[in-house]
């Protein structure tokens, strides 16, 4: 039995995109996702880049799922996946200047601008519980 490269690569990382998408977050796999969804976005904006490693990503999204338990959290809930759906994720880093491409990062807009940014330096050897603060203290600052 054959199973192609892409194939392959859809199921292995089907599990880490379902660790968001049933937190609610919304997957954006196109360039044209990513367009109709943040510049309009109204209020805040949680842009998760999601990623296959295991150091960062291992950590990022569980702290991610800590921080969206919090009181207050942002209006709309994105999610890009790096190496997978390069195209969006390349659009959705426009938003991010001056950062680098970083994977896995978390970005907050606020109507369409950015006013917090974890890149993957700020994950990497970090616990979720860490990570889940930093996010809710941006959440408590930017989404009142």
């Amino acid at each position: 039995m054959s199973m192609s490269f892409e194939r392959y690569m859809l199921d292995m990382v089907q599990p880490m995109r379902d660790d968001l998408t049933r937190l609610g977050i919304e997957e954006l796999r196109t360039p044209e996702d990513v367009e109709a969804k943040l510049p309009t976005a109204k209020g805040t904006a949680l842009v998760v880049v999601n990623s296959v490693c295991g150091c960062a990503a291992g950590q990022c999204r569980p702290g991610v799922a800590q921080a969206l338990e919090h009181d207050i959290t942002p209006d709309h809930l994105y999610t890009v996946f790096a190496g997978q759906d390069k195209e969006a994720t390349a659009k959705a880093r426009e938003y991010f200047a001056p950062y680098p491409p970083s994977s896995p990062s978390i970005a907050l807009l606020k109507d369409g601008e950015l006013v917090h940014f974890i890149e993957r330096h700020q994950i990497e050897n970090r616990s979720a519980a860490d990570i889940a603060a930093d996010l809710t203290s941006a959440f408590d600052r930017f989404c009142r």
